[in-house]
């Protein structure tokens, strides 16, 4: 009786620790090769404001978030910062919570499980869109205040190059309601909310 006592315990044990985990979503090898050519890509680019309301799998996903703000080096992001301070952080609004990119580890990292969808931007655009990238700067790692937005801008361009070769939609949103998304994300007094980024499948 004692020993099934214990089993049981052990088998709840890794039960909770499934659940735990599962609460990250751990993304597969990013594809660092193919698309379309770079010119290409660049006539291409547009915002899309309009879409499907069709998920993107885990792979296109996890490609594109390398493209935005992976490692292509040791030590060195896809996309440069003032003075290499990379101060910005991205965390992604996926209809199941909001979570955190982690490069290195190339997994997303559960944030919080409720999505504010009302400080993010339109909902008619996040409602319908695969998910919503969220740039948020560390103030106090960067070089300055103002360095944060031109930093984010180089992210932003490269995920609008990603989807004009891949056939998605984006556009970026300069909308959202800054304070109350920081109250909402939870996020500390040296952090700012710089940009949001709608991605989908255009309707």
């Amino acid at each position: 009786m004692k020993m099934r006592k214990i089993s049981l315990c052990v088998i709840g044990l890794f039960a909770f620790a499934a659940i735990v985990s599962a609460q990250d979503i751990s993304l597969p090898t990013p594809v660092k090769t193919g698309g379309k050519p770079l010119m290409n890509a660049l006539n291409e680019r547009k915002s899309i404001k309009t879409f499907s309301g069709k998920p993107l799998d885990q792979q296109n996903l996890s490609n594109l978030l390398w493209t935005a703000y992976g490692f292509n080096r040791e030590s060195k992001r896809v996309v440069p910062s003032s003075e290499n301070k990379q101060e910005i952080d991205v965390y992604v609004a996926l209809p199941t919570g909001v979570y955190f990119y982690d490069a290195k580890a190339n997994v997303l990292k559960l944030h919080q499980a409720e999505v504010p969808k009302a400080s993010i931007s339109q909902p008619s655009v996040t409602d319908v869109a695969a998910f919503t990238l969220i740039y948020v700067a560390n103030v106090d790692k960067a070089s300055s205040r103002e360095s944060c937005y031109i930093d984010t801008g180089f992210l932003v361009q490269n995920v609008y190059l990603y989807c004009a070769s891949e056939g998605f939609g984006s556009v970026a949103r300069g909308s959202f309601k800054a304070q109350q998304l920081q109250a909402d994300l939870k996020l500390g007094a040296n952090q700012i909310v710089t940009l949001v980024q709608a991605v989908g499948v255009p309707k």
